[in-house]
């Protein structure tokens, strides 16, 4: 996969996550114009000035931003957990044009949180570089770009507009960082580090708490694909879905991360499909692409799938499980975990 395809998972679900919207999205059509609360966009409460280093140099915020825009796919939703609602966003999952309101605001784990504001898209999954013209529009007074896959030329661009966070300094590939340390960069750069830090410990502990309830976990190992392209596609184990698979106590899978090579995924030619013979499936998808998944029949001949050792989940549709399990952040992880063990715990 090339560097334009890093989140081709994302975009596995553009059609699945439009037919989710329904009719009901379909008659909302209205301005885009962004509506926003200005009095609930600040980081207010955050301890400034403060200094975050980053993959790009290093970035000093004098004092409490009160326009933030998100230009990660999910650090939207950190920043609503942290308190914060962005005036801007990216559209992880597509919404039809002209139409709200936005599925991505939607999920039940942040729709109360939006409250009044409707915030403004400045980059759709897919596109090759955010709306700089949007962005300068919002007059954000921070960007937050930490679960993306900024490079150089747009960390120049963003920086003549607003100071730019990007992603951890340590991070040489886009989004091979622990979501702990995805939380922590954005917590740091709204003046909330210590907050973030709290937060994390918590569902440290809880998945500490599911591993501990679970011990039979560990002695199988796991490994969590999808379907795309007619091929199936598996997930590293240093992607958001292989760490909360082993963070529940599973052994990874690393044999993904050998034929992945740096990316978050591999697609797997048939005579691959021996990789991802491990004790337990769990398949992200939604119910079209899991059909065809069980139709694929080197995948119904694994030793997992005949054992009744794989776990289908479904994406965007219904309660979105999946969604809450790829987001993995400070606002989805605490249903994702829930229903993840859930999950687990009905093939064990």
């Amino acid at each position: 996969m090339g560097q334009r395809t890093t989140m081709t998972w994302k975009r596995l679900t553009a059609v699945a996550a439009a037919a989710v919207v329904g009719a009901s999205v379909l008659a909302g059509c209205g301005s885009s114009t962004p509506e926003t609360n200005s009095g609930t966009n600040n980081a207010s409460g955050g301890t400034f000035p403060t200094t975050v280093e980053h993959f790009f140099g290093t970035t000093e915020i004098k004092e409490a931003p009160k326009r933030v825009l998100s230009l990660g796919y999910t650090d939207d939703q950190t920043l609503l957990a942290l308190g914060v609602v962005p005036v801007g966003m990216v559209d992880q999952y597509p919404n039809p044009e002209g139409t709200k309101p936005d599925i991505n605001t939607q999920w039940a784990w942040v729709k109360d949180k939006w409250g009044s504001t409707t915030p403004e898209v400045v980059m759709k999954n897919g596109d090759t570089e955010p709306n700089y013209e949007k962005i300068a529009q919002l007059r954000p007074d921070l960007i937050v770009a930490v679960y993306s896959e900024a490079d150089q030329a747009w960390y120049d661009k963003l920086t003549k507009i607003a100071p730019v966070v990007g992603r951890t300094k340590a991070e040489k590939e886009p989004f091979s960082a622990k979501w702990q340390d995805n939380v922590l960069q954005i917590a740091k750069a709204v003046g909330k580090g210590d907050e973030g830090a709290k937060l994390i410990k918590g569902l440290d502990d809880k998945l500490a708490e599911a591993k501990k309830a679970n011990p039979g976990f560990a002695n199988e190992t796991a490994t969590v694909v999808t379907w795309y392209k007619d091929a199936v596609v598996p997930f590293t184990t240093t992607d958001v879905r292989g760490q909360l698979v082993s963070g529940i106590g599973f052994k990874g899978n690393t044999k993904v991360d050998e034929l992945a090579g740096g990316s978050f995924t591999a697609q797997l030619s048939p005579e691959r499909i021996d990789v991802i013979n491990t004790d337990r499936i769990f398949v992200i998808a939604d119910k079209a692409d899991a059909d065809s998944l069980k139709n694929f029949q080197l995948f119904a001949n694994l030793p997992a799938v005949k054992a009744g050792k794989v776990h289908y989940i479904l994406d965007s549709e219904g309660p979105a499980v999946g969604a809450a399990i790829s987001q993995a952040t400070l606002a989805s992880l605490p249903y994702a975990i829930d229903e993840l063990v859930k999950a687990a715990k009905s093939g064990a």
